[in-house]
């Protein structure tokens, strides 16, 4: 019965919104006839520039969240990008008929405010308001002003409720953007090139994971969304371009949780002439970099820990991590039958097409992940899950790869890459053997892609790092949809 009321007063207050729509637009006062306002100033910079601004003219623009009226005067708070300022709403000020208007306006609506820069008796700055402009009317009901937007399914499913309703929200993909801007400051001045590569490919290889697939109906053949960046930009450092970049969407088709979106934001590069200790480096210097310009430290809180990214990363071997964490050395363990025969003794569950450097994989996952909170490389690890990578001179049944982990989260993969053509076309193949006997996200031979191998390849490093995941390190935020703007949601209508 409560329910049924509270929809009634709902629906009576929703058409009351309309009826002043059409009300203002009887009178020819339809705000959305407006096509533009000139803005002065954000409401932080009138806080932050007071002692300069007061007194002065200025002109915001925003939504108003709150509305208190008081016979001959009012005062309204107006919400912007940056945050909010309180509107002091005077009739004699004002006038009789805009005041009047004024009064009918709703807690949702888009105004522009001009007026004079003053703080009140209580000491907050404000405006006088001098003249004010209805932009756009809410036909909607925002969130109570208390309680806000809690519901979790539907903050994501409205994110721009969300964004009203929170400002830490806000502050969060304000800062996404900040990081991906100063990723880029950092690249460009190392000299690399950004590029833009296919997304629509015909063979979604450079990652294990199962492609997206669809249908190009000009060409009438099936194609799939790419899983990586890696294979283009590998052509192009054929090609001679020594040093590229490309921040993009990849889609892996793939469960959700608090880590994984099924289409996300990956940042591969390609440096000529350089390998995995090039590519350490760059790493470590770059993380370090983007903390200090965009959040002013190189300590970064994330939950209950203290992220150090100012003092040298620790590296470790895959080796190393697994003995010091599970007590089990794999220099000791030669063949693929004592890898299982360790495995059954452990509780390490494995499939039977997996191999030595599969099992050796899947200890570190199980032993070892969940202890690297700060940030920690692991490197060499086994050729059998790096189809891309170039392998050890001296260890040829271990790569030279490395993987970042930070918060006991994979934030980066880096190889030296492979540029034999023989030895990648093996790889393949034993990919290709893998897809065979059941694994679903095993590569298939990219015939173009041994094509530009055979041509030739320098040596190289390469790397890719999930975008999300450091914007989740440096905005302490616990979950990947916490960080997209537009996460991945089931369909309310299945």
């Amino acid at each position: 019965m409560a329910e049924m009321q509270q929809q009634q007063d709902l629906n009576q207050i929703l058409k009351a919104r309309r009826d002043k729509l059409a009300a203002l637009q009887e009178a020819g006062k339809d705000p959305f006839l407006v096509t533009r306002y000139e803005v002065t100033h954000h409401s932080q910079e009138i806080k932050d520039d007071y002692d300069a601004l007061e007194g002065h003219g200025v002109s915001v623009a925003g939504r108003i969240m709150f509305k208190r009226i008081m016979g001959k005067a009012s005062f309204c708070n107006v919400q912007d990008l940056r945050g909010n300022i309180q509107c002091y709403v005077a009739r004699d000020s004002l006038g009789e008929e805009a005041y009047a208007d004024f009064k009918k306006y709703d807690v949702g609506d888009m105004v522009g405010v001009k007026g004079e820069v003053f703080k009140t008796k209580t000491g907050e700055i404000s405006i006088h308001a001098e003249e004010i402009t209805l932009l756009s009317k809410s036909l909607q009901v925002l969130p109570e002003k208390y309680h806000g937007l809690t519901n979790t399914d539907m903050r994501y499913r409205q994110r721009y409720v969300d964004l009203i309703m929170n400002q830490e929200v806000r502050d969060t993909f304000v800062r996404r953007s900040q990081i991906i801007s100063s990723i880029r400051r950092y690249l460009d001045g190392q000299g690399f090139l950004e590029v833009e590569t296919p997304m629509l490919v015909s063979n979604a290889g450079g990652a294990a994971a199962r492609p997206f697939e669809t249908h190009y109906n000009a060409l009438n053949e099936d194609v799939k969304l790419r899983i990586s960046l890696e294979l283009y930009l590998k052509r192009l450092i054929v090609g001679g371009l020594e040093k590229v970049y490309e921040i993009g969407r990849v889609f892996r088709n793939e469960g959700l949780d608090t880590r994984h979106n099924p289409e996300f934001t990956l940042m591969e590069l390609y440096q000529a002439y350089t390998d995995y200790n090039g590519m350490m480096d760059l790493t470590e210097n770059m993380f370090r970099h983007v903390a200090q310009e965009v959040c002013g430290t190189t300590l970064v809180p994330y939950g209950e820990y203290e992220i150090d990214l100012g003092k040298p990363f620790l590296r470790l071997t895959m080796t190393e991590a697994i003995r010091q964490y599970a007590g089990v050395d794999f220099d000791a363990i030669a063949t693929t039958e004592e890898a299982k025969k360790i495995a059954d003794e452990k509780g390490v569950h494995y499939e039977k097409r997996h191999t030595r450097g599969d099992i050796m994989n899947l200890f570190f996952e199980e032993f070892v992940e969940e202890h690297l909170i700060q940030p920690t490389f692991i490197m060499d690890h086994p050729v059998e899950i790096s189809p891309l990578t170039k392998r050890k001179p001296d260890r040829p049944e271990l790569v030279e790869r490395f993987e970042l982990f930070i918060t006991a989260r994979e934030m980066c993969n880096a190889y030296s890459e492979l540029n034999d053509p023989l030895d990648q076309r093996e790889r393949f193949k034993a990919q290709e053997a893998a897809l065979a006997a059941g694994d679903e996200e095993a590569n298939t031979t990219d015939e173009d892609f041994m094509n530009a191998l055979e041509i030739g390849m320098p040596p190289t490093g390469g790397i890719g790092y999930g975008i999300d995941r450091l914007v989740m390190l440096l905005t302490n935020q616990p979950a990947i949809r916490d960080v997209l703007l537009f996460p991945t949601m089931k369909s309310l209508d299945k």
